[in-house]
């Protein structure tokens, strides 16, 4: 009998066994589920034409790291210098497809995508001073432009990023504004850049970026205008030699997102990358001008001319832009006023 029960026992220890092993693996609840996909981080693409070691680069890596940081793991950052994921134009086009990608641009660009009045902060010569650029980013008229801005599928980041003084590299001398009629010089594919050097005499020639080098060794252009740390790092002093401190833009530059991609964070996370891309820019800011003299001084080393200039000649010829009629057709009435107004 008890051999019996013995027998008995270690079968029903087998069949147990065995429904076990036949059973249904047991699926995630919903709660589960949710749980996990809660935990998957954000992955946020920053695109930029900028070389690594440039100031506007260094401080990308400054706002991945505050973001990661920021975020407890809930963002993750990929940064793509060196305009690895395309053009500013290609970027804009797929932030405004809903992807998780962030890039740099200016009003010039704004202007294109149908915030007309968002040009004028290209416009040459507009800016005197670094500080009539801070306080035109804090006036009203700027809110609602940015808020015109976001109507169209953009969204601003952040808006204190210092880019730099844009001065013109050529592969001759120019000592004179009459000296720049008819010199093809490379600017970035948006009407206001392109106006702004017409009204100087120059043939403006729209170009990708990393397209310039080649285009230069080979003659097709005669120059390009840019910041000095993004002459200097793109390495353009190789095949032009001739420099011109014309700062004819005080360039700040603008973060954005998509609006669809931007609205899609949680609140926390849209507070992250807005409040951290404003702290990145204030580093930026801060190495922009050591960097800048570093760069010209380096430019200077290595065979480049620095040729010196009557700016106020330049500042007298680009007054034409804003009275030119296919600028200002788009414009508000009083444009000019209102924003030189606003940046007092």
């Amino acid at each position: 009998m008890k051999k019996k029960s013995t027998i008995l026992i270690v079968a029903l220890l087998v069949m147990s066994l065995l429904a076990a092993c036949g059973a249904p693996a047991k699926e995630d609840s919903p709660e589960t589920a949710e749980k996990s996909e809660e935990t998957k981080p954000v992955v946020i693409q920053i695109g930029y034409g900028n070389n690594p070691g440039e100031p506007i680069d260094l401080a990308a890596n400054e706002w991945k790291k505050l973001i990661e940081e920021r975020s407890n793991g809930s963002m993750k950052v990929e940064l793509f210098p060196s305009a690895q994921l395309g053009s500013k134009n290609d970027l804009i086009d797929q932030m405004l497809a809903g992807d998780s990608v962030i890039t740099l641009a200016d009003g010039a660009f704004y202007a294109d995508r149908g915030v007309k009045d968002f040009g004028i902060v290209f416009g040459p010569y507009l800016f005197d001073t670094w500080e009539e650029c801070w306080t035109l980013t804090e006036s009203d008229w700027y809110k609602e432009q940015s808020a015109k801005l976001e109507e169209k599928g953009l969204k601003l980041l952040a808006s204190n990023w210092m880019y730099g003084d844009r001065h013109t590299l050529t592969t001759k001398p120019v000592k004179t504004v009459e000296d720049l009629k008819g010199m093809k010089i490379r600017v970035p594919n948006n009407t206001i850049q392109i106006k702004g050097f017409e009204v100087l005499g120059a043939t403006p020639t729209p170009m990708a970026f990393g397209e310039v080098y080649t285009a230069l060794q080979q003659g097709t252009i005669d120059g390009l205008e840019n910041p000095l740390t993004v002459l200097y790092n793109g390495k353009f002093h190789e095949v032009a030699k001739y420099l011109i401190l014309d700062a004819h833009v005080k360039n700040f530059t603008t973060w954005i997102a998509g609006t669809d991609f931007f609205n899609s964070l949680t609140p926390e996370q849209q507070q992250i990358l807005t409040e951290t891309g404003k702290e990145a820019g204030i580093y930026n800011n801060e190495i922009q001008e050591e960097l800048n003299d570093e760069a010209l001084e380096k430019l200077k080393a290595e065979g480049v001319q620095v040729i010196d200039i009557n700016k106020e000649e330049f500042k007298e010829k680009a007054k034409a832009f804003y009275s030119l009629p296919e600028i200002t057709k788009d414009w508000s009435e009083g444009l000019y006023e209102t924003v030189k107004d606003a940046m007092k």
